[in-house]
């Protein structure tokens, strides 16, 4: 068995959209039969985008599955003698048995065009909608402007719609005209609810024709409301461009808009399967929908230890035992803000105190064995990111973080120091002993190491976080003179809640 993934072209003209449906063909049905009569098979073809009767393609993707001993690479071509000529197989490839169309990361391409001029041309009827009103490109584009990022787009949705979450991303949205009239709105999203690009379309008709202002648009996006937003604009001038899959996983996803602002941290997703998602900012009535969206799709990117921190000030809206979505929440962790004062000194001036273990300044070649010591002892740490060569490279030459060798007779450990002279404060990022040491006492002549750095440097304060869980680490920065002077809200874990009360849920 094998799955083969299609690049899949059409005219959507004489098709009643993509999907299987009584009342007349679509595109799933012809590839199904021709797909079963070449491979001498049953195949039913699983689609990425279920486009609408009328609606094109240039870029759609489906995938199914089979036992047959063709290369997939082939089967394109066999293929495309078996197809009528309004629809085109553009390449195949195999791909893994559990990859999935609709359950990858994707950027979907969409282009809508707008033929604006007096008269109508009959050719080219079939790909754009005739607009004869003399169209403010400059307006429309402004009113574009208010639809890039993250939003809840309920407004650009037709009502019979059947999805749960209206949250979309938007990357880019740009409007074009030629010498013969014709406009070209191209848009690039995460995703798009259903008849969403053609409302979007319809509403910057209005726009272009002098119907709303452009700020009108940003009032039609906070109604959330079908009835606030245009009409939706023919499906003929639609057509799917392309959809470019994500080969890695971002590391970090930051979203700022008015309405929340978050951080979804998916950096030791590959290595640990630990995500985190932190709410800096959020209306209380969005508040559940957006915690159980971002769990959702940190679980979904291969996540299976989620975090979610509620970092808004003066709220605790993260409730022990509450569900969201088909996750449960449970109290896991907290940080302890901990710091020591110090003395101030000249910097000529030699330290007090003497420390076994002295600190060198990180050079390339030692960056195997450092990376080596970090990411063996803090692998299991709380919130502990995993590093690697670039991101060292990239720390160094930004001088965000200073990285540092523990040596005594040995390389014995590392740490990462920010000092910051401005708030006259050594904050210590991180410091480890190398598993193969522990248990020496090398740790506190460490943390003296670090506090002799920090009198060099002329600062009288040394800062740091620890999780409450890590017990061993609080007791040592105790035994070195720590104090607490501040918590941060807890860390919920969020748990699958289990297929059995899953589908009670469903139920």
């Amino acid at each position: 068995m094998k799955r083969v993934k299609l690049v899949v072209a059409y005219d959507g003209t004489n098709y009643c959209g993509w999907q299987l449906q009584p009342n007349g063909i679509t595109i799933e049905e012809v590839l199904n039969k021709a797909l079963s009569d070449l491979l001498r098979e049953p195949i039913a073809i699983i689609g990425a985008s279920r486009t609408d009767s009328g609606v094109h393609a240039k870029g759609n993707v489906a995938v199914f599955d089979t036992e047959s001993r063709i290369p997939a690479d082939k089967i394109c071509f066999a293929l495309n003698q078996r197809l009528p000529e309004d629809i085109r197989i553009q390449a195949s490839r195999e791909v893994p048995l559990d990859w999935h169309p609709r359950k990858q990361n994707c950027i979907k391409t969409y282009e809508y065009k707008i033929l604006n001029q007096k008269i109508d041309m009959p050719v080219g009827r079939l790909y754009a909608h005739f607009c004869y009103f003399d169209l403010d490109l400059e307006k429309m584009r402004q009113a574009a402007s208010y639809l890039i990022g993250e939003h809840d787009f309920k407004s650009f949705c037709t009502v019979r719609s059947q999805a749960e979450e209206t949250v979309r991303t938007i990357y880019n949205l740009t409007l074009e005209k030629d010498r013969e009239g014709l406009i070209t709105m191209r848009i690039s999203g995460s995703g798009f609810l259903y008849n969403m690009v053609r409302i979007i379309a319809g509403t910057l008709l209005k726009v272009g024709m002098g119907v709303y202002p452009p700020e009108q648009v940003e009032k039609i996006l906070d109604a959330r409301d079908r009835q606030a937003a245009g009409g939706t604009a023919p499906a003929k001038g639609l057509t799917l461009v392309s959809m470019e899959y994500e080969k890695e996983l971002c590391p970090e996803i930051q979203v700022d808009n008015k309405d929340w602002k978050y951080r979804m941290v998916q950096r030791e997703i590959p290595k640990k399967k630990k995500g985190y998602v932190v709410i800096e900012r959020c209306r209380d009535g969005d508040f559940q929908r957006t915690v159980t969206r971002l769990v959702h799709q940190c679980y979904r990117n291969g996540a299976r230890e989620i975090f979610v921190l509620d970092a808004e000030p003066g709220k605790e809206r993260l409730v022990p035992g509450e569900c969201y979505g088909y996750y449960r929440l449970e109290k896991s962790y907290r940080f302890f803000k901990m710091e020591k004062k110090l003395k101030k000194q000249d910097s000529m001036q030699q330290v007090s105190g003497t420390a076994a273990i002295r600190l060198t300044g990180l050079k390339k070649p030692d960056w195997p064995q450092w990376l080596a010591m970090y990411n063996e002892s803090f692998f299991q740490v709380a919130s502990s990111a995993t590093y690697d060569t670039e991101d060292i490279r990239k720390e160094q030459q930004g001088g965000s973080r200073f990285f540092w060798l523990l040596k005594g007779r040995k390389r014995v450990g590392f740490a990462v120091l920010v000092p910051n002279p401005k708030m006259d404060t050594l904050y210590i990022d991180m410091i480890g002993i190398a598993k193969e040491f522990w248990g020496q006492g090398l740790g506190y002549q460490a943390m003296k190491a670090v506090e002799n750095m920090a009198e060099v440097w002329g600062l009288s304060r040394m800062e740091l976080m620890a999780a409450d869980c890590n017990k061993r680490a609080v007791s040592l920065y105790h035994k070195s003179g720590f104090e607490i002077f501040g918590t941060r809200p807890w860390f919920f874990q969020a748990k699958d809640i289990g297929e059995k009360e899953k589908e009670n849920e469903r139920k």
